[in-house]
């Protein structure tokens, strides 16, 4: 038991030593010029862009494909489409502004670590910190606790600039992180705000194919995670699926909306391990990077997922 409780350990914490690299790099740019208004949307954005995301935006030809990857960006990340305003987005912006005002270490206050986990968390739930310590080799140190994320993360000063970096590995081999870190990263990329994480835990998990015969991509989500209404004993829900549909070589895009209505009972549901749902669409030989965007009806919520699929 103890040698897969170090193994798990091991595995996390190179994840979270690829992520630190990521909050330095923040990717890649564009191998393209970009006009100002892409260059003045990357320089930020590309901070919770999903790696698929960078890639898309990277292969987009003329400014008009950016345009739209822009809009879209943003448009699937809005928690309730039905209002004017984009909640998340403006969430976003303010975060950035925060971040400038309050982390300011040489960089702009985003391009920090703690600026830009306040721009994926937002304000931490509980703070602590020593500006000053006795401690070898450190100076100082602050520590951020994320209650609704499940993690916490420290920062240290070690020279005594003022400058407090991650170090990304576990607290308990020595660095500064607390919990599920990987995880929360995830879902901040995807969009997800706090009050949306108990959809989330339910529908993460849900699969894509595609059926070459049928020409179907094929929508499989556990029967455990579904939400139904019940009416005189029958069990209903009601889904709309929405597919951003891109080539992997090129970044060109086709979009499918599609809705679903699903009745049982729960005799029969209890025998299901998962309900499928299989959606015409014609596609070409090749790779596709499908962002798919599955809304629960009526106003139960919505979760997104990226997938790889080779045709």
């Amino acid at each position: 038991m103890r040698n897969n409780r170090w193994n798990v350990k091991f595995v996390d914490a190179i994840c979270l030593i690829v992520f630190a690299v990521c909050l330095v790099n923040c990717g890649g740019g564009p191998k393209i010029e970009l006009d100002p208004t892409s260059k003045d949307f990357y320089e930020t954005a590309r901070l919770i862009m999903t790696k698929h995301e960078k890639k898309i935006f990277n292969h987009l030809p003329d400014k008009e494909s950016r345009e739209e990857f822009i809009q879209d960006f943003w448009a699937k990340r809005d928690p309730d489409r039905e209002t004017e305003e984009n909640e998340f987005r403006e969430e976003f912006f303010r975060r950035i502004e925060y971040a400038n005002d309050h982390f300011f270490e040489g960089p702009p206050g985003w391009k920090t670590d703690r600026g830009r986990i306040y721009v994926y968390f937002g304000q931490p739930d509980r703070t602590d910190g020593r500006a000053m310590t006795n401690i070898p080799n450190m100076r100082g140190w602050i520590l951020w606790i994320y209650y609704r994320y499940g993690f916490a993360v420290y920062f240290f000063d070690r020279r005594g600039d003022g400058q407090y970096n991650i170090e990304p590995t576990p607290a308990e081999l020595g660095g500064g992180l607390i919990g599920d870190f990987s995880y929360a990263i995830e879902k901040a990329q995807l969009g997800f705000l706090p009050q949306q994480d108990s959809m989330t835990e339910k529908f993460l998990n849900f699969d894509l194919d595609y059926d070459r015969q049928n020409n179907e991509l094929i929508i499989s989500i556990p029967t455990e995670a579904l939400i139904f209404e019940e009416e005189e004993s029958i069990l209903k829900l009601d889904l709309e699926f929405e597919f951003f549909i891109y080539t992997d070589v090129t970044g060109t895009k086709d979009k499918l909306r599609h809705t679903e209505h699903f009745e049982t009972t729960e005799e029969q549901i209890l025998d299901q391990d998962e309900v499928v749902f299989a959606i015409p669409k014609d596609l070409n030989p090749g790779k596709y990077f499908v962002d798919v965007i599955l809304t629960v009806k009526p106003d139960i919520g919505k979760v997104r997922k990226i997938f790889d699929i080779k045709v």
